[in-house]
């Protein structure tokens, strides 16, 4: 049974090495447990969709709640899919610098990245247009 989760946090440390740091850790552990997903950082958070089996998504969505690197971890949106969406990416990551402010608009009250004011739907449509706009980075 495959499953999509979604959920936004704030960064503890905003530093290009702990995102680099959180990235790679995904990067290396995902796959021996089958997971996909893509990342999107901006402005201090993190709006992230994983994809797998039930019992390995739930167990990482768990750790992410522990972390001492997030705080604020809000669930957006979960359900059982066909196939995964995401399944190009051991972690993708989304390149915020090549944004266009439009794109955010689209979906937001503001040109920027903030999960917490809108739904998880928008939230994941948001992450499906960016990879469609090929805003996405780091395809390890």
């Amino acid at each position: 049974m495959l499953v999509r989760l979604l959920y936004a946090s704030r960064a503890i440390d905003t530093s290009a090495e702990a995102i680099d740091a959180i990235l790679s850790q995904s990067r290396k552990h995902n796959p021996e447990c089958g997971i996909t997903g893509i990342l999107c950082y901006g402005g201090g958070i993190f709006l992230q969709a994983i994809e797998g089996g039930r019992m390995p998504v739930s167990e990482l969505y768990g750790h992410i709640q522990k972390d001492p690197r997030h705080k604020d971890v809000v669930l957006l949106h979960y359900e059982e899919i066909p196939e995964r969406r995401f399944g190009g990416w051991t972690m993708g990551q989304v390149n915020m610098s090549k944004i266009n402010a439009s794109i955010l608009l689209k979906y937001a009250e503001k040109p920027e990245l903030d999960p917490y004011s809108v739904s998880g739907s928008v939230s994941l449509a948001l992450l499906e247009e960016l990879m469609a706009t090929a805003c996405i980075i780091g395809r390890a």
